[in-house]
């Protein structure tokens, strides 16, 4: 088989790291804009060769793994080029500009548009990890939109290389993914900005954060250059899930300033639910673990 990763970052990296780990015949061919991505993904094993766009008339799946923005552009030229027989998949986190953008190409029945919910705050080819996309989750967006056979052949990668299938409508997906991803990020990044403005001394921050400050603040080393595409293109949404978090916030801080500790108590031990909600899906995965291995 023969997969063109467009993109060699962490996702792209990692993507072709787990498919080279499970299948014997694939050659791993890799297009990136930037030329030492390419050449530190040669050196690393990632990708077996350089290409660019115009290989893809070759390619029995593509793999798109760049950002957001830059996909609006990329994916309906990538369609152009395909062979009938490939099934192009993405890694974007939001859905209904993308899918909407190619839902009158000619080829859109080739196109498997996904979001696998992984990742870590690093970027690059270097920061590739082998088992990433073990045991989490891909949403699947529109299937019934991609050829039967071409999904086949997408979702037989996902699942040999250990990932659970969910399938979800693009403006829900977008909606959902502002609450558990995106807003996390901002809280992050604007944690980040606070500690930064009002720390000036940053031997204080290294002597002084705890492990809950590096946890909570770890998503701020997020790229960027790969977010702030995100954040616009699902505005609507964030803005929504930022309203709500700021109502809280500020429900916290009147609570506190009028004294009112026991119902401040009381918000911290009706959020401790989500620890709950939280350890739930963990032995779910441990059940599903148990299954397969039978």
């Amino acid at each position: 088989m023969k997969v063109f990763v467009i993109g060699i970052g962490l996702i792209g990296g990692s993507f072709a790291l787990d498919l080279k780990s499970v299948m014997k015949k694939v050659e791993i061919y890799g297009i990136d804009e930037n030329d030492d991505h390419l050449e530190k993904a040669l050196d690393l094993g990632l990708i077996d060769h350089k290409a660019n766009l115009e290989d893809l008339k070759d390619a029995d799946l593509v793999y798109l793994a760049i950002p957001v923005d830059a996909s609006l552009e990329v994916l309906p030229k990538i369609l152009d080029i395909v062979n009938d027989n490939c099934v192009v998949t993405d890694a974007g986190s939001t859905k209904e500009h993308l899918c909407k953008k190619v839902s009158e190409h000619p080829k859109r029945r080739n196109y498997l548009a996904g979001h696998p919910i992984s990742g870590t705050e690093f970027s690059g080819p270097t920061a590739a990890l082998h088992g990433l996309f073990k045991n989490k989750t891909n949403i699947i967006c529109e299937v019934e939109k991609t050829a039967f056979k071409l999904q086949e052949r997408a979702l037989e990668v996902f699942q040999a290389i250990g990932m659970r299938i969910r399938y979800m409508d693009p403006v829900s997906h977008d909606r959902h993914i502002a609450y558990v991803s995106h807003l996390s990020h901002i809280s992050s990044f604007m944690l980040g900005k606070t500690v930064l403005e009002k720390e000036k001394n940053e031997r204080d921050i290294f002597d002084l954060a705890g492990s809950g400050f590096a946890s909570t603040v770890r998503l701020a080393k997020s790229s960027p250059a790969m977010w702030t595409p995100i954040f616009n293109q699902n505005k609507k949404n964030v803005m929504e899930t930022l309203d709500e978090y700021i109502s809280n916030l500020k429900h916290f801080r009147k609570l506190m300033e009028d004294d009112n500790f026991e119902e401040v108590f009381s918000e911290m031990e009706r959020t401790n639910h989500i620890r709950e909600v939280l350890n739930g899906i963990n032995q779910n995965e441990e059940i599903k673990l148990q299954e397969n291995g039978k």
